[in-house]
């Protein structure tokens, strides 16, 4: 089962990409349930009378209670598996999301609309944590190294997809709901939050049909069972969930994630404000910028991984090629400072772009590290981990961007830390683990 299996020897099937296909889908629909919200936010801001800074709270909520998340879904995929585990996760959000409908009304009971759309974000974070922990452990358990970054770039590309469909659809959406009354309150803008509950469980339910194991999948024949899992075979000793703490290799993941995840969050969730802000555009005028955005991301994410893999069937080592498409990605983020700059929107949105599309390829071959350096049995908390990492690091740029535009009414400064943090955070790295070493795991006395 173990020995080298080159697909120019056999033919080797490809139902593992059903499953990234899977993957893909519910990363969109994660993506569509926290984005609605943000390109919402400008005219929700006027309606319920928001500053800059109640929205960049209710952002910096959702963030706490993302890594919160992120820190217990990574190790409840681990300990529930991935069947059921991403079931709970994608419900919890389905629910949260759809409760945004009735934020005002859960707000009335405690004075104000704000609270209201806070709670409903904090709802929102406690779920939506359990999405990448789930994916990259699915990734690692159905796709060999050499695939998976470009597995993790497909799937994860269904973020930049559903920041093309939410500013593409919503103006659609609200406009079809601003017919529908109920009870008297124009839906409207509600609409949008029941679609997104909608999306989820239909993903569910397809989930439940078609995942299991590769081992155990009717699908999955020997040959490509062979080829997935073409590599040695690992202990089933149970790893306690402190003693990762006691690894570089985790912190490198760790910190990667923490000082990187941020800036794409703020590209989703400050983008719609920032055009807004800086260049007047409303909803139509600005959604042809967000879709660029996101649409070019889509292909970096798929690129990075395609490149990291290309780079490792050329001979390189995973460490080789890895940094060398990390560093490549912190190089096309640089120029990014430039968009609060310029008086062209375009231009603007062209940088903007650059480096989101840039982020997506990095984060793509990131993720990937926790598969690299980390057996299976653990990739799912070692993700969470990390992921709560980058939840606290745009806690923190979140609250940070509160401040700076109360202050100052400018996005200069954050978009001068999003040109320094990839090259900074790779020079990390390198210090940490200069040979992207396996976490000695069944070995604690030597480890890190």
């Amino acid at each position: 089962m173990n020995a080298k299996i080159s697909t120019s020897d056999v033919k080797v099937g490809a139902y593992r990409w059903v499953i990234c296909g899977l993957l893909f889908w519910v990363t969109t629909a994660n993506y569509i349930d926290r984005g609605v919200f943000g390109n919402l936010a400008p005219e929700l801001k006027k309606t319920f009378q928001w500053t800059d800074e109640n929205y960049w709270n209710m952002q910096v909520a959702f963030s706490a209670a993302y890594a919160v998340s992120l820190l217990f879904m990574g190790r409840l995929m681990d300990v529930l598996g991935l069947r059921w585990g991403f079931v709970l996760a994608c419900a919890l959000w389905g629910l949260a999301s759809m409760s945004h409908a009735f934020a005002p009304e859960i707000g009335g009971l405690f004075g104000s609309a704000v609270t209201g759309f806070l709670i409903c974000r904090v709802l929102l974070g406690l779920g939506e944590g359990g999405n990448f922990p789930a994916a990259i452990k699915a990734t690692a358990e159905w796709f060999p190294k050499s695939e998976r970054a470009l597995a993790t770039g497909i799937f994860n590309s269904g973020s930049n997809v559903g920041g093309i469909l939410v500013p593409w659809g919503l103006p659609i959406v609200v406009a079809s709901f601003s017919a529908l009354t109920i009870g008297g309150v124009v839906v409207g803008w509600r609409g949008a939050f029941v679609i997104t509950a909608l999306i989820d469980l239909c993903w569910i339910i397809a989930w439940l049909a078609i995942y299991k194991k590769p081992e155990d999948h009717p699908r999955v024949g020997k040959a490509e069972l062979a080829y997935i899992q073409n590599e040695p075979v690992e202990s089933t000793v149970k790893v306690p969930w402190s003693r990762l703490f006691r690894y570089k290799q985790t912190w490198a993941f760790a910190i990667a994630k923490f000082m990187t995840d941020c800036f794409w969050w703020f590209y989703l969730f400050g983008s719609p404000d920032f055009f807004n802000k800086k260049f007047d555009l409303d909803p139509e005028g600005r959604k042809y910028m967000i879709m660029l955005i996101y649409v070019v991301a889509s292909v970096g994410s798929i690129a990075g991984g395609w490149l990291a893999g290309k780079f490792m069937k050329r001979g390189w080592t995973t460490n080789r090629a890895r940094k060398t498409t990390l560093f490549i990605c912190a190089c096309f983020v640089v120029p990014v400072f430039f968009s609060a700059i310029t008086d062209s929107k375009w231009m603007a949105a062209v940088l903007i772009t650059i480096a989101a599309a840039a982020h997506q390829a990095w984060s793509a071959n990131v993720f990937s590290l926790a598969g690299d350096m980390f057996p299976k049995r653990v990739v799912g908390s070692v993700t969470g981990l990390g992921g709560m990492a980058g939840a606290v690091g745009g806690l923190i740029l979140f609250f940070v961007t509160g401040k700076v535009l109360k202050y100052t009414g400018n996005y200069l400064p954050v978009f001068l830390l999003g040109s320094l943090a990839y090259l900074a955070a790779l020079a990390i790295v390198q210090l940490l683990v200069p040979k992207l070493e396996q976490a000695e795991i069944d070995e604690p006395a030597r480890a890190s």
